[in-house]
């Protein structure tokens, strides 16, 4: 069954303010949320407006032209956005990544990056930070976005032929032009590249082993992801997911040879391998069939101030009211306020959700994936 489609607006309504809480603490960097998972990773999406239609994001039957977008004045703005990271940092952050809808549409986001550059971790390290694109403007933007301080990216690919490639995006935007922005990310030091490929049974489900064989040489990382429930304008069925264990099957079967690799860091959602005889890396993203909640350290802030504990959730906390009332808050109430929403946080929604029957009934109101970004 489709659910029924939620705009933005009423999300928005759904946003509630942060817990008050009594007595004030110092950020520590040591933050646990009530299952005790720590505080790592902040994802930012810096707009809600995308250039591409794909058919498991923003279908262009929903997302059409009168569609109503935030308006500008409701987005945070980089000082905004650079504060609240500085915040989040001292809890433990020690890796950003700039989302949206499509990042690189938001208007001279090379000074955001500039300024989250200068940010250093509790232990004085430089940020992780890292951006995920369509890859439509990054043959022109890599260099500048390398200049700015950013560190790598991640661009989405959902085929390697053209044909099926224009069919996902719905715009008409070709395969070729995204390569050149691959190939422009890694000429500028932005890599490793991971390009990341969304499998939709029947749409795309056949280019899991040209992709597999195109990248196959190439220093880049490639990863497969189950086609999620997020959001309600989707239409998501679960007989739409080609499974982990199916990708992984079709590769074998076209003879790929592949030797399991451990993870890079606790909580990372892909198990990998890499080809035995090639250079190439790929990863398969379960975000459907098997959990992967029990080391998510992963905390989302939206475009205009709703800060989400998880890419499922139902509801988010808003921040802009103590950024912008009569009385602005102080670094220290923010920080108190973002801490008491991480220690409440008990999100496993990929534990309690069955892989063989569709999500919980309040489904209908969680938040969309262009909104909340990836």
């Amino acid at each position: 069954m489709t659910e029924k489609f939620i705009p933005i607006t009423d999300i928005r309504q759904q946003a509630v303010p942060l817990p008050s809480v009594g007595l004030m603490q110092a950020a520590t960097g040591q933050l646990l949320d009530s299952l005790q998972r720590p505080l790592r990773d902040l994802r930012i999406s810096v707009t809600d407006r995308c250039n591409f239609r794909c058919v498991y994001c923003m279908p262009k039957e929903i997302f059409d032209q009168n569609y109503h977008y935030l308006p500008h004045a409701d987005l945070l703005n980089f000082e905004e956005i650079t504060r609240l990271a500085r915040i989040f940092v001292a809890h433990g952050v020690k890796k950003i990544r700039l989302t949206g809808g499509e990042p690189l549409l938001r208007k001279n986001i090379e000074q955001l990056i500039a300024m989250l550059a200068n940010l250093r971790t509790v232990d004085g390290a430089p940020l992780d930070l890292s951006l995920t694109t369509n890859g439509s403007l990054l043959a022109k933007k890599a260099l500048s976005l390398k200049n700015a301080g950013l560190g790598r990216v991640t661009v989405s690919l959902d085929a390697i032929n053209d044909d099926v490639f224009r069919r996902m995006n719905d715009v008409d935007y070709r395969v070729d032009q995204v390569l050149a922005g691959i190939a422009a990310a890694e000429a500028a030091g932005l890599g490793p590249v991971k390009v990341n490929m969304v499998v939709k049974a029947g749409i795309n489900d056949s280019q899991i082993v040209p992709m597999a064989e195109y990248f196959k040489h190439s220093p880049h990382i490639l990863r497969f992801i189950e086609y999620m429930d997020v959001g309600a304008s989707n239409g998501w069925r679960m007989g739409e997911v080609v499974t982990a264990d199916q990708i992984l099957q079709r590769l074998q079967q076209a003879g790929m040879q592949l030797a399991t690799l451990d993870a890079n860091y606790p909580g990372e959602t892909a198990r990998r391998w890499k080809h035995r005889h090639h250079a190439g890396e790929i990863g398969i993203i379960s975000s459907v069939t098997q959990a992967f909640c029990g080391d998510c350290s992963r905390i989302r802030l939206s475009t205009e101030g709703q800060l989400y504990t998880c890419l499922f959730a139902t509801r988010g906390y808003d921040l802009r009211p103590l950024l912008r009332s009569a009385r602005v808050s102080s670094d220290q109430e923010l920080a108190d306020g973002i801490a008491s929403v991480w220690q409440q946080r008990s999100d496993r929604y990929s534990e309690l959700r069955s892989s063989d029957t569709f999500v919980p009934t309040s489904a209908s109101k969680k938040i969309e994936m262009s909104y909340i970004g990836g």
